[in-house]
């Protein structure tokens, strides 16, 4: 494959891009063959030590490998990231197979405890429809009516309702006239009424239905004509209706004890901004901002003020904040861990420390008070602590690189040391579930309130404005 590219490079002048794009088809039948076959990271290392030993090879000749090792290395790790194994969703997993759940031994149906969504029947009907029976299809006789058995239908009308309000005048002997005043809000010859605004605002804003459809459904069902205009400024109502509650989740979120932080990209009329939440289980606020670090979280003013437990990903804005605790996402470190057993199966250290994090996470779920005691918490420490060495000794800090000094400039760390030191220099962070009852596992709370969102895109694509991704995140909070 090297030689490959170097013959490219002969007879062409070096463009990074080009020749980028020219390693991507190698790497991809490469990466076909990886787990039956090759390992990638290794066999870039092994070549890389034959390149250092080689002292023939010319200082062009010698950087433009580098260059290629390097870029290999990016490809490599980008075509090997899928949802197991990273942040990635799985809707970007080639080739995506439904997982079937484990059969547990239950009978088919609805199990003991779950509550049901049956209709039931009601006691006061709106339409009730007597069924009488033709007495000349009976045998002769005296009957007497003795009761009913009764069957209910429910259905749904969808139809337009017009109301017409008529405000009597007065004329007195001179000629002046009094009106009668009209309701609060009825302002105009015309106009949508209150049912209606609601409706459109809940089709757009929750359902995620987008505005020409919404019209179109106004129109088709109802015959109710409503322009994209109208649509937007229903949600704007929403929107300036609601700055109480924007208000109140702030400061909700701002006395809990425990928050979930997040962020996700979203775009806004072709450019990319960032949409910021702040959630438990009882408060969510959406912010949408240009930036994704603490500048948009100060002017947020949650985490600013915030005195409780920040569940978070380890965005390392988040560690700006240190009037709170935090606790770390283990969904993530699972995650990251399972990368390096993939692309390390020598190392036993990633495969151990994910197994004892799934072990502490179901000794604390047996527990009745949601956390361990002392002792336990100190035992699970002491392995997790150890667990760390054997990483220390397995995946050590690379050595300088020739000519580097000592004093100036950080050496160079691995995804995977990288993780590993994380896990050493955050360890209360990363086992704070395991003390503390109110702390979970997973920032999943977070993770699922940004979902929608997700959602959104993909059904529209992008927010025609900023004013919109604004109504869209405060409605939706």
């Amino acid at each position: 494959m090297l030689l490959d590219c170097l013959g490219a490079c002969r007879i062409t002048r070096w463009e990074p891009k080009y020749h980028a794009r020219l390693l991507e088809g190698h790497i991809q039948r490469v990466n076909i063959v990886k787990a039956d076959k090759i390992n990638i990271t290794e066999t870039i290392e092994s070549a890389r030590k034959l390149l250092e030993a080689d002292k023939k090879v010319s200082p062009a000749l010698r950087a433009m490998i580098e260059m290629l090792l390097m870029i290999i290395t990016l490809l490599a790790g980008k075509l090997g990231l899928n949802s197991q194994n990273s942040s990635k969703p799985p809707s970007t997993d080639p080739n995506r197979k439904k997982k079937t759940k484990p059969n547990k031994g239950n009978k088919p149906g609805g199990q003991p405890g779950r509550i049901g969504k049956n209709l039931e029947p009601v006691e006061n009907p709106d339409t009730i429809i007597p069924i009488k029976l033709d007495k000349r299809r009976l045998p002769k006789g005296h009957y007497r009516e003795v009761g009913f058995e009764s069957r209910q239908v429910i259905d749904i009308e969808i139809s337009r309702i017009i109301t017409e309000y008529r405000a009597q005048i007065l004329e007195d002997e001179t000629g002046k006239r009094y009106v009668a005043p009209f309701p609060k809000g009825v302002s105009r010859p015309i106009q949508y009424g209150q049912s209606i605004k609601a409706h459109a605002v809940y089709l757009s804003q929750y359902q995620l239905i987008p505005y020409e459809r919404v019209a179109d459904y106004f129109m088709n069902e109802a015959s109710i004509p409503l322009s994209v205009g109208s649509l937007f400024n229903f949600n704007q109502e929403a929107y300036d209706l609601l700055e109480g509650f924007d208000t109140l989740a702030k400061q909700q979120l701002i006395k809990a004890a425990l928050a979930h932080a997040d962020e996700t990209g979203i775009n806004v009329n072709g450019k990319r901004i960032w949409l910021h939440n702040a959630s438990n289980e009882k408060w969510t606020y959406f912010y949408p901002h240009a930036k994704r670090g603490s500048e948009a979280m100060d002017e947020i003013g949650i985490l600013p003020k915030f005195k409780g437990i920040l569940v978070h990903d380890h965005w390392k804005p988040y560690y700006t904040y240190q009037g709170c605790a935090h606790a770390l996402c283990n969904a993530h470190h699972l995650r990251e861990l399972e990368w390096v057993i993939e692309n390390h199966p020598k190392c036993t250290w990633a495969k151990t420390m994910q197994d004892l994090l799934l072990e502490i996470n179901q000794s604390v779920d047996k527990t009745e008070e949601n956390k361990l005691d002392d002792d336990t918490a100190m035992m699970y420490r002491t392995r997790y602590r150890d667990i760390i060495a054997v990483g220390d000794k397995e995946m050590p800090l690379p050595p300088p690189e020739p000519g580097q000094s000592k004093k100036k400039g950080r050496v160079k760390k691995s995804k995977e040391r990288n993780l590993l030191e994380r896990l050493r220099d955050f360890e209360n962070d990363v086992l704070r579930f395991m003390v503390d009852a109110d702390v979970p596992f997973t920032n999943n709370r977070g993770e699922n309130d940004i979902r929608m969102t997700k959602v959104q895109q993909k059904i529209s694509g992008c927010f025609k404005s900023l004013d919109g991704a604004k109504i869209f995140c405060r409605v939706r909070s």
